[in-house]
Formats: structure tokens, C-alpha cells, sequence
């Protein structure tokens, strides 16, 4: 039964707490840049105008329709609003208010792990917040199934309509998983002004069009209900058929008219129009022009109650830009602030104190006991935290014969669970459509494919199928379309359940590796918010010959050395990706945790080349050196040089130490598993970072330092920096132009990471 209609003093109330959102996120911008100190005098930035035209978008959903389990990603320029509304509820301190973009305080878009009030969604990347609510709900789902305590609840997306532009937003939308997702609800701020400009052109039935294709029920709410009551009158469908039909920027123009110019404008050469609105007063026709379906409490009211869960929903909510301020619907408002004097005439007009601008509802009054209530509705219960069940550190086995590190992750996978099933239980794997080319083949028979409905195979019974694709909600393999940005957004949303639910997943990405780049930014925005994951990209660098150059990685190896909150490991031999995989899932799911990117590559390498140290003591000590950045693959007596090498390109390292050794000079082999670790080794020892340093005294002693070789895979400068270590000579061989097609060996010789260019190497720098 349909509960009755409010009366209409519940939206008095709420346009008061509207009226003080507004002027809160206003205020709070204006301090940072009017009242603050600026002893540099840089620009401090924000956006009022933006602002605005979410606050009664923001204001309804929070007051009359949020509850405790919906989560919601508030477009990052209206993280003041979002600020507004936390310190009426209680949960944002009054001392941050004047904090917007000062070091410590509020930071410039909504940030999971920076600001110090309850924020769901990191956003400021246009385009990545607004889709990490779709990966949100997946995870939410899986974690439902696997482990249960999730509970259920809708995913908001308070989009701008400017950031629709951005393709990573169709890739998710159209991602085939998405339309079964019935708790996804964007709100678009539809206020017509990007940037720089009012857009061009009406793009709002095209973009209803394109939700409408992919499954979502589409909701409008144009206008409010002054526009509506014209429009039943006579000539009202003609005021309709005007408005509707005027370019953006016509309209925008509208909205910055004195009535006097409104009324020689709007009717356009329509004497029905004109007959309509000569009976409204100057201020009523000021106002309607401006009454937009996204500032109406009632029709939004109305809109939200009409979501359907059994579909993802897109709301297009009509605004203006700026709304009641002074500089609402001027096309270049959108980083423009309010005058002092504008201020003053804010707060008058507001109800509320320019000198005083931090006031919350008297006690007591209607408007402070809904805040109280809002709040306990929208409390969210204290999640137990679990701990990831404990995870070996070496399976026990020494790999032999011929392998690649790419097959070895999918081998460590399945030795997981049989030798450590709980945790093995946790772990999710998410692949962009290349599971069997990755080999997770094994893993995927083995664990089968999640989905939030059991689906039927129907090649079950074709005994010429080797790869089973099994989908149900058990499954532990997540299958994504061909689009890289989706891989990671959600691998970060799968790696935030442990502090989002309390309950930690394991959660494993893989790609190709020359696509990371293509996923980089999401990536790198995924672990600023807050996910622990694995990013595995595979095959790689110039390594993958015959690919040519358009799918031969260069820089990678560097970006993961330089990826904040991450760990890089680019393993040599299968043994290094058991540990180096291992280790980094035992950094996963916690509040110290860190994320990883594993390097892999498809090159057939003789395992016998690791020599493995069979005493039980040496292997440990081998396997924390691995784990740490770095081993002595070999040492000989009076080395003359030191080869470093990383990955792919370690049997060329030691075919060149052979060969020195042939002409009488003597030469190290240190394999490098982590640049990233050895950096920061090398900064603790100067007293830059608080890393363990202990691994370059075993690895580079001061005793045995002699002039480096570099040589990797991948762009040379991410290992250059390891001469430094003893202030020895270094050469550095590595990739640095796009690829050729052909056999490895030419490839290598290409580049210059053959074993005659590391002898040549040898012989100059020694």
C-alpha cells in the first residue's frame, strides 16, 4: 500500500534545509578564497556555481530517500554540498568548514581516504567516480554471495551532464553485466554548461536514447511545477513546444533576462505566448523561466519514488547552473565567486549571518529535529572486520623443465586451493575478455564464473571443450567486456570490501600488458581511494616478438615503480611469481595493506637457470630476497662487473656472464624482482623513506661493488638508479623505441638487451 502524500509543511521544511545547503557549500568556498590568508597568492579554486545546481538534487535525496545501505558518488565539484549536508547531520566537525583545499582539511573533491566526514566514492577524475558505483554494486554482490554480510542497498551516481562526454562512462554502461544491476541510480545535473561554455546543442534526447538501448529505465523531470502550471493553460503548449525546442544557449541566456527582456524574447514571434505570460508579474515570470524540474523538492520527490529496482535508472533532472546565486546560467560561472558584497546579499536573502556564516538549526526548531532524524535513518552499523585467513609463503615445490612466469600464476592459483582453501575462498579473478590467453584456463575450470544468477552451459556436454564456463554466484572468476578501464574500476571496488563490509577480498586483475597504460588512470585513482588489489599484466615488452611494436610494453616496468601505495614485481622464473604473488596477497584486505602489479611474460624459460638453493634455510633466505626486490642469482670469485637484470631478459644476463668469463673477466648476476622495493631501500638509506634497507646490503655489499650492467625489458631508467647504491659506473640497457616484428633474438639484438650488447656493456664500463 502506496504510503499517503506528504503535506505540504514537510516541504517547507525542507526547502529551509535547502536554503542552508546552499548557502553552506557557498560559504564554505567563499572562506577558502575571501577570508582564509594566502600568503602565496595562488588561486585556491572552487565551485559555487556547481554547487548550486546540485543542492536541491542533494538536499531531497538525503532528507527524504537515502538510507543507511545506498552508497553515493557525489560529483567531485560539488564536494562542498556534500560537506554542507554531513556537518547538518552531526557527522563533519564545525572546524573543517574553513578547511576547503587548506593542507589537512577538506580536500578539493571527495575523497574516501582524506576527508574526515563519511564519503562513499572518491571522485574527481571526470568520469571514473560517476562509474565506480557500477563496481561498487558488483562488489557488494559478490561479497553478498561469497561471504555474506553485504545487506543490500542502491548505488547513487550524481553526475554532471558535461562529464557524459567521457568514454569510460559508455564502456561501463555498456558493459553486458550492467543491466541486471537493479540498484544503480545516476541523477544527471543536467545544467546545459561544461567548462568553458554552454553546450552547443540539445544532447539530452540522444543521451536518453543511448541509457534507454542499454536496458536502463529512463526518468525527465524538465520542469517544475510553475512551468507545468502554464503549460496547462491556454497557449501553454505552445510555451512548451518553444522551450523545448530552443538551442541550450538561447535558453541559458533566458535565465540572466530582466522580465522586460524575457518577454520581448521569449515568445518568439508567438502571439499565444505572449498573451500567456502578460498576465504573470515581473517577478513570477522571472521565476518560471528559471523553474527547472531539478530545483523542485516536490517533483524531485516525485521522481525518486518512481525508480524501478528492477533495472538501473538514469534520472535527467533539468538545472541551472548557479542556481540562486548571483551568477546562476552565465555561461562562465562555473569557477567564478561571489563578490563580498554578493555575500552579504546572499545571507540576507537566506536567512542567515555573512559575520556568521557556520550556524546550525536552533535546537529544538522542526528543522533540527529532521537533521537528528536523517541521521539516525541514515547511520550505518559497525561492520566486525575479518582477517584474510592465513596464506602460506612458499607452496613447497621447485619448479623444473621449461616455463613461463604467465603460466606459473595460473599454476600458484590452483596449488592455493588445495594448500590453503580458506584463503584461496577469497581470492576473485577479473579479466577484460582474455582468461584463456592469460592462462587462468585451470583456475576458471576449477573455481567457475560468477554471476548473480546461475546461467546454463550449454557446452557442458561438448567434449571438445577445454576451457568450462560455468556461471553462477559461487563462481570466483569475474568476466568483463573487452575495455581495460572496467578491469580496474572494479578490481578497486572489489579491493575497498574490507573496509567498505569488513570483509577482505583477494581480488586479481589481468590484462595484456601493454594495455596498462590504457587503464592507468583509473588504476592509480582506484588505490588513492582505497583498493588493494593485484594487477597482472601479461604477456609483455618487446619479449612479445612477433606482436611488433604497437603490443610490446615499454614504460610499464617504470609506472609500477613509481605507482603510489603499490608494489612492483616483475619475476624471472615460476618460483619468484609463487612468492612475489603469494606476498603480495598477504599485503591485501587491511588497513596497512598495499596493492601489486606483477609484470609477466610468455617466454619459455629453463627453471634450472633459478638454482633454487635445496637447503631449507638458503631458500628462505632466497625466497625474502625475492620477496624484498632482489637475489645473487650468481657470485663468482674477483667479480670484475655486475650484471643486474630484471624478468624476461635474465637468461641473456647470464649467457653474457658465461661468456666474460670465457675472456678472463669475472661477472655477478643479480636478478632484480622489484625496482620499486630496491628504490625505496635506497631512500631509507639516506634517510628519505622508512623502508627496510637490509636487502641491499645482501644483495649489493659495499665489498663486492663493482661497475653495473643494467639490462631489462622495458625502459632503461627504472633500473639506473642501482649504481647509486655503491656510487660505482653503470650502464643501462634497456628499451627505448617502439618495436619490430621478428624473432626474439633479432628483437633483443634490436634493442640492444641481447647478450652481445650486455658483454659490449661489460667490457666499456668495467
Amino acid at each position: 500500500m502506496a504510503s499517503p502524500a506528504p503535506v505540504a509543511t514537510e516541504f517547507d521544511l525542507l526547502r529551509a534545509v535547502e536554503r542552508r545547503v546552499l548557502w553552506l557549500s557557498t560559504a564554505i568556498v567563499h572562506h577558502a578564497n575571501r577570508v582564509r590568508p594566502n600568503p602565496s597568492g595562488l588561486k585556491v579554486g572552487g565551485h559555487q556555481a556547481s554547487c548550486a545546481s546540485m543542492v536541491s538534487i542533494m538536499t531531497a535525496l538525503w532528507f527524504r530517500h537515502l538510507r543507511s545501505g545506498d552508497r553515493v558518488s557525489v560529483k567531485p565539484h560539488a564536494s562542498p554540498v556534500l560537506h554542507a549536508i554531513n556537518y547538518l547531520l552531526g557527522s563533519l566537525d564545525e572546524r573543517y568548514l574553513t578547511t576547503l583545499r587548506e593542507f589537512g582539511g577538506l580536500q578539493s573533491y571527495p575523497s574516501r581516504s582524506k576527508d574526515p566526514d563519511p564519503v562513499d566514492y572518491s571522485t574527481g577524475s571526470v568520469g571514473i567516480g560517476a562509474t565506480a558505483p557500477i563496481w561498487g554494486a558488483v562488489a557488494r554482490r559478490y561479497v553478498e554471495t561469497a561471504t555474506g554480510g553485504a545487506g543490500t542497498g542502491r548505488q547513487f551516481s550524481l553526475v554532471g551532464d558535461a562529464e557524459l562526454d567521457e568514454g569510460a562512462i559508455w564502456e561501463a554502461i555498456l558493459d553486458p553485466g550492467v543491466a541486471d544491476l537493479g540498484e544503480l541510480v545516476w541523477i544527471v545535473d543536467l545544467n546545459r554548461q561544461s567548462l568553458d561554455r554552454v553546450v552547443p546543442n540539445i544532447a539530452a534526447g540522444r543521451l536518453r536514447g543511448m541509457f534507454d538501448a542499454a536496458g536502463w529505465q529512463v526518468l525527465t523531470l524538465k520542469y517544475g511545477r510553475l512551468l507545468e502550471e502554464l503549460f496547462a493553460r491556454p497557449g501553454g503548449d505552445a510555451l512548451r513546444a518553444r522551450i523545448d525546442e530552443m538551442a541550450n544557449p538561447e535558453y541559458q541566456r533566458l535565465l540572466r533576462c530582466t522580465a522586460a527582456q524575457i518577454r520581448d524574447r521569449l515568445p518568439g514571434g508567438d502571439a499565444r505566448i505572449a498573451a500567456l505570460i502578460a498576465d504573470l508579474d515581473d517577478e513570477a515570470l522571472v521565476a518560471a523561466v528559471r523553474n527547472l524540474g531539478g530545483h523542485d523538492l516536490e517533483a524531485l520527490d516525485e521522481v525518486y519514488g518512481a525508480i524501478d529496482d528492477g533495472r538501473p535508472t538514469v534520472i535527467f533532472a533539468y538545472t541551472v547552473k548557479g542556481w540562486g546565486l548571483p551568477t546562476q546560467g552565465h555561461p562562465q560561472n562555473h569557477s567564478s565567486l561571489l563578490t563580498e558584497d554578493q555575500f552579504g546579499e546572499l545571507a540576507e536573502r537566506l536567512g542567515t549571518r555573512a559575520d556568521a556564516p557556520w550556524g546550525r538549526f536552533d535546537d529544538g526548531g522542526a528543522e533540527a529535529r529532521l537533521c537528528a532524524e536523517v541521521a539516525e535513518r541514515l547511520a550505518r552499523p559497525e561492520f566486525p572486520r575479518h582477517a584474510v585467513p592465513d596464506l602460506p609463503v612458499d607452496i613447497g615445490r621447485t619448479p623444473g623443465g621449461t616455463a613461463t612466469t604467465q603460466a606459473a600464476l595460473g599454476r600458484v592459483l590452483l596449488d592455493l586451493t588445495r594448500e590453503a582453501p580458506d584463503a584461496a575462498r577469497r581470492v576473485v579473478t577479473v579479466s577484460p575478455d582474455v582468461s584463456s590467453s592469460t592462462n587462468l584456463g585451470g583456475w576458471v575450470n576449477k573455481v567457475g564464473v560468477w554471476s548473480a544468477a546461475e546461467r546454463r552451459d550449454w557446452f557442458a556436454d561438448d567434449a571438445e571443450t577445454i576451457l568450462h564456463w560455468r556461471e553462477n554466484p559461487n563462481g570466483q572468476h569475474i568476466e568483463l567486456g573487452i575495455a581495460e578501464t572496467n578491469l580496474v574500476g572494479l578490481l578497486g571496488e572489489l579491493g575497498t570490501t574490507w573496509s567498505r563490509w569488513g570483509q577482505p577480498l583477494l581480488p586479481i586483475g589481468v590484462l595484456y600488458d601493454p594495455f596498462v597504460e590504457r587503464a592507468l588512470e583509473p588504476w592509480s585513482f582506484g588505490i588513492y581511494a582505497g583498493g588493494q588489489s593485484i594487477l597482472v599484466g601479461t604477456p609483455s615488452g618487446v619479449t612479445l616478438a612477433p606482436e611488433g611494436g604497437a603490443h610490446q610494453s615499454i614504460t610499464t616496468p617504470s609506472l609500477g615503480l613509481e605507482q603510489p601505495g603499490c608494489v612492483t614485481y616483475e619475476p624471472a622464473f615460476a618460483i619468484d611469481v609463487e612468492w612475489t604473488l603469494l606476498a603480495s596477497l598477504a599485503r591485501l584486505g587491511r588497513p596497512d595493506g598495499t596493492s601489486a602489479y606483477l609484470r609477466l611474460s610468455t617466454r619459455p624459460v629453463d627453471q634450472k637457470l633459478a638454482d633454487v638453493p635445496a637447503d631449507p634455510a638458503a631458500r628462505e633466505r632466497r625466497r625474502r630476497q625475492v620477496v624484498a626486490g632482489a637475489y645473487a642469482l650468481r657470485r663468482v670469485p674477483g667479480a670484475e662487473v655486475t650484471i643486474v637484470a630484471m624478468g624476461a631478459v635474465v637468461p641473456e644476463a647470464l649467457a653474457a656472464a658465461d661468456r666474460l668469463a670465457r675472456t678472463g673477466i669475472a661477472a655477478d648476476v643479480v636478478c632484480v624482482t622489484s625496482p620499486g622495493l630496491l628504490f625505496r631501500a635506497w631512500q631509507a638509506r639516506q634517510g628519505r623513506d622508512d623502508a627496510p634497507s637490509w636487502i641491499l646490503d645482501q644483495v649489493f655489499p659495499a665489498e663486492r661493488a663493482t661497475p653495473l650492467v643494467t639490462v631489462l625489458d622495458g625502459h632503461p631508467h627504472t633500473l639506473s638508479f642501482v649504481g647509486s647504491v655503491n656510487r660505482v659506473p653503470v650502464a643501462s640497457l634497456g628499451v627505448t623505441r617502439f618495436g619490430q616484428s621478428g624473432g626474439l633474438d633479432d628483437v633483443y639484438r634490436y634493442h640492444g638487451i641481447d647478450a652481445d650488447s650486455i658483454v659490449g656493456a661489460a667490457l666499456d664500463v668495467r
